[in-house]
């Protein structure tokens, strides 16, 4: 083959040194990690190991012009840097090479490589060579010195070569809980010994043909190919913590800690790739994490698809945001007041269409919104866009109220309050127009920031609602310490009083003690006459459903509820 290349190329010098070192580098490459070369300085000729094609976007593993074709796959914020150390080479002001800089790799991102070579004269000076070897520098190592375990790169050969293998047995993927704490208390001293402590756990809960692998930071792999079953890696996972426990005793409590651990078994992997593999192994082990630490999941299919939807609708939403919002929409519903039967205020409810043909549930979304922060500008939007609406109604129904949703992250992370009267001031409006809701949630309780959130909307006249009461955390004491404007009753607690004597008791009950507290009550999820002629019974103030309107989009609420003059509840 090199004869091949030799004679395409132009090369005239049959049984040259240059040809020999090149037949040296081709026989010796296959031995090595790293890509020895030779650079013919005098004949402007350049051949590295073979296996460099496949890795970089060189021309071909011969090439001549060497420094104008090193300018097509070298990083382009290197080339000057190189340019000018070969250009020294040449000009014979230096006999050595080694710089670290970047190559472009064949999927076009560059590799740090580090190129290190020495110039060895030919025919009594006449003709140079450099010789030398390149290593990539950015690569994953093979061994890891502080675990005394092979790393990654060991793990992904093994996988690679004993592919077949991964028919049978799991992988176990274990990580150290709050690792980062140990180190700022203790060092990263402590920190390595504490590595160095779970990675002999593992080897001495290991059973035979079981190999242990520190793949990241504090993370792990146990590698099981003789047929274990997810309930062997549980059992493995158990034999680690009690190793661990005798490890932290033995070390006289100095550090207490856990570990979780991600199960992946033989039927998880047979059809993914490699990063595919470690990319479920990574979801596996946080699963355990995010469900409270010091125990151990086993990948599920259905759980790792509702992750990926996850994903999906986060970083579809992220571009939305970036577009002015595109895709999101308020749609709005109606609260209509009993006592004068007809229109009181409605309620702003966000939308978000994924793609042209799919809404997806708020209860999906709203979420992710929160749990990425995406709430903090969603929810400035929502509010600008839902007091134009008001201003809109009111030229028509002057005394018109608009109810907006506030999440406690916009709470606790933002500048509402400020943003709230800055947005009332340009639409125009006066605060009693605007109603804000809060659901009622755990966050609710003693927290002073909300709390004085509350009594700050309250001195400037913004009405509050206390939203879904009667669900999951219901607890009497937050009207009292809330004092809230209104109190609204969730359509679960509405449809209990309707089918249930005790529940319909309670909430007479409620919406006594709401009134006996000069409150306003309303009612949620009243959806035919029937539901409804029994609710009036029970005296509340607002009603809100589907009898008198499902959430729409602005014109069709526009159309119905505000330009239609004789519309009546």
């Amino acid at each position: 083959m090199y004869k091949e290349r030799d004679a395409k190329m132009g090369l005239e010098k049959k049984g040259s040194t240059f040809e020999n070192v090149c037949d040296t580098i081709k026989k010796f490459a296959p031995c090595m990690n790293d890509y020895l070369f030779a650079y013919d300085i005098t004949n402007d000729t350049y051949y590295i190991s073979e296996k460099a094609e496949g890795r970089f976007a060189i021309p071909s593993n011969l090439f001549h012009r060497v420094v104008e074709a090193h300018k097509k796959f070298v990083y382009e914020d290197d080339i000057a840097m190189l340019t000018e150390d070969l250009g020294k080479m040449v000009r014979g002001e230096k006999d050595s090479h080694n710089i670290q800089y970047r190559w472009i790799g064949r999927d076009g991102q560059p590799i740090w490589i580090n190129c290190k070579g020495k110039i060895y004269l030919e025919d009594g000076g006449k003709t140079q060579f450099l010789l030398g070897c390149i290593n990539e520098i950015g690569a994953k190592q093979m061994a890891d010195n502080v675990s005394n375990l092979l790393g990654e790169a060991a793990l992904k050969e093994k996988i690679m070569q004993g592919r077949k293998n991964l028919e049978r047995g799991y992988v176990l993927r274990i990580g150290i809980d709050d690792f980062r704490e140990i180190n700022e208390k203790f060092g990263t001293e402590y920190g390595d010994f504490v590595l160095r402590g779970v990675a002999d756990c593992m080897k001495k809960a290991a059973a035979p043909g079981q190999m242990v692998y520190r793949v990241i930071a504090d993370e792990f792999i146990l590698l099981d190919c003789e047929c274990g079953t997810a309930q062997d890696a549980e059992k493995t996972y158990d034999g680690i913590c009690r190793e661990l426990e005798k490890f932290i005793e033995q070390n006289n409590y100095k550090a207490v800690f856990t570990v979780s651990g991600g199960i992946i078994t033989s039927e998880d992997i047979r059809n993914r790739d490699y990063s595919e593999m470690m990319r479920i192994s990574q979801f596996a082990l946080s699963k355990a994490k995010n469900g409270g630490k010091n125990q151990v999941y086993t990948f599920s299919e259905e759980d790792y698809q509702k992750f990926l939807r996850r994903r999906e609708i986060l970083r579809t939403m992220r571009k939305a945001v970036a577009k002015d919002f595109d895709g999101f929409e308020l749609y709005f519903q109606p609260i209509i007041d009993v006592k004068k039967s007809r229109l009181f205020a409605a309620e702003t409810l966000l939308r978000f269409h994924i793609s042209e043909t799919e809404m997806i549930s708020p209860a999906e979304f709203i979420p992710i919104l929160e749990d990425s922060g995406l709430i903090i500008p969603v929810g400035k939007w929502v509010l600008k866009n839902a007091l134009r609406m008001c201003r809109e109604c009111q030229k028509i129904m002057p005394e018109f109220k608009i109810s907006v949703n506030l999440s406690y992250i916009q709470i606790l992370k933002s500048q509402i309050l400020e943003e709230i009267i800055r947005d009332v001031t340009e639409a125009q409006l006066e605060p009693s127009s605007i109603i804000t809701e809060l659901t009622e949630s755990g966050h609710l309780e003693n927290n002073a920031v909300i709390q004085d959130l509350w009594n700050k909307l309250k001195e400037y006249g913004i009405c509050i609602a206390l939203d879904d009461f009667g669900t999951g955390y219901s607890n009497l004491q937050n009207i009292g310490e809330m004092t809230p404007n209104i109190v609204k009753l969730d359509r679960g607690f509405t449809v209990k009083a309707l089918k249930n004597d005790y529940e319909n008791q309670l909430m007479i009950y409620i919406i006594r003690m709401v009134h006996s507290l000069g409150l306003k009550i309303c009612v949620e999820g009243v959806e035919t006459s029937e539901e409804l002629a029994r609710i009036k019974e029970l005296g509340p103030d607002y009603i809100q459903g589907f009898y008198y309107g499902r959430p729409c989009p602005k014109e069709e609420f526009l159309e119905k509820f505000i330009n239609n003059q004789n519309w009546t509840a």
